[in-house]
């Protein structure tokens, strides 16, 4: 399960990807990248050993708990004015060495707990804008029952919530999973389900992962990808084309490219956020790709996500960088209350937060 033992995150690849690897171990003339795109985001490295200044447990550290009615409601994440994000548990297929909550302490929702939030944000008077939850982990099609439970709780007692993104990397990692209890859920429930993949080479898709792509559009979600910008995986113009393309013929939706979280002891997968703007604009604005295929090159602060644009970057000072945002911290202490201005983060002039950002290396991979 994602989350620390004793501090260490433990090392787990799925029965599907270690035969993946043995069999292109086996053949390596037509495996392609699979051994390295494999290796490099599964298997435990030594140089996890290696912290640097700036790198965290967590992806943001502001207080970000969630309470109604004097209680504080454990899964419940908020940075965002229309969504909340439900973290339903922490059991995955396998272990990314590149996840963001590795080094979350472990947790399972129980039925009062996903009641508790379903109620907050069906009657909480600071919750009334929410309109989208995104439930993820760890990763929830691990766990269809809590899945289930949760959109019937959530239908039940928050009706104004219209939208369900459902984070998961089951369909790379076990796409037996996707059986037809998961595709019943999913066929039947009414409100809007999408479902978010972290597909980050061209090489994860398997025949056996398409399939099961195939098998959750049959059920009328919408399916879009959320990659990351990983050193030695996906960090040049011919793996990003590849990727683009091969997603876009699966009619999978691009979304975001995220720059690597500095999270402690996972610097070897970062490169610099100049080099991913250099990738970005090379693969892009060049004609290799189409707009439709182009996902939005991302940061994740302690404030939130922070899309790059013109204007975003205001300083840089030795390895870290100024990012503007637009997130109005009155705002934010309007809808969520108990968060707290992290240490990394101020208030510019017009109201608007600004945080630093712990920028990586572009040394080449060990």
């Amino acid at each position: 399960m994602a989350g620390h033992v004793k501090g260490v995150f433990q090392e787990k690849v799925s029965p599907f990807l270690q035969r993946k690897y043995v069999e292109a171990l086996r053949q390596p003339a037509q495996a392609g990248d699979v051994v390295s795109v494999i290796a490099r985001q599964y298997l435990l490295d030594d140089q996890e050993t290696h912290t640097v200044p700036g790198e965290r447990r967590r992806h943001y550290e502001a207080a970000l708990g969630v309470s109604h009615d004097g209680r504080a409601l454990p899964g419940l994440e908020r940075l965002y004015r229309r969504s909340i994000v439900l973290v339903l548990t922490t059991v995955c297929a396998a272990h990314c060495r590149w996840c963001l909550r590795g080094l979350y302490d472990q947790q399972h929702l129980n039925d009062e707990e996903i009641r508790a939030a379903a109620t907050y944000c069906g009657s909480a008077r600071e919750a009334e804008e929410i309109r989208e939850v995104v439930i993820t982990g760890g990763d929830p099609l691990m766990v269809v029952d809590r899945l289930a439970t949760t959109l019937r709780l959530f239908g039940d007692l928050a009706p104004a919530v219209t939208t369900f993104r459902i984070g998961t990397r089951v369909p790379l990692q076990d796409p037996e999973r996707i059986d037809s209890l998961l595709i019943s859920l999913l066929s039947d429930y009414r409100a809007r389900i999408e479902i978010a993949l972290h597909v980050n080479h061209a090489s994860e898709l398997f025949p056996e992962v398409r399939g099961a792509i195939r098998r959750l559009q049959a059920t009328g979600a919408t399916i879009y990808n959320q990659g990351v910008l990983l050193k030695g995986v996906n960090d040049s113009c011919d793996a990003l084309v590849r990727l683009a393309e091969s997603l876009r013929q699966l009619r999978i939706e691009p979304h975001y490219l995220f720059h690597c979280a500095p999270i402690r002891g996972m610097g070897h997968h970062r490169t610099s956020v100049s080099r991913g703007l250099e990738l970005w604009r090379a693969v892009f604005n060049s004609g290799l790709v189409s707009g439709r295929a182009r996902p939005a090159y991302a940061l994740l602060t302690d404030v939130g996500k922070v899309t790059l644009y013109e204007g975003t970057i205001l300083a840089r000072e030795e390895n870290r960088i100024l990012v503007q945002t637009d997130h109005l911290y009155a705002d934010r202490l309007r809808f969520n209350p108990g968060w707290r201005l992290p240490a990394s983060a101020s208030i510019g002039p017009n109201g608007c937060l600004r945080v630093w950002y712990e920028d990586g290396h572009d040394d080449p991979v060990a």
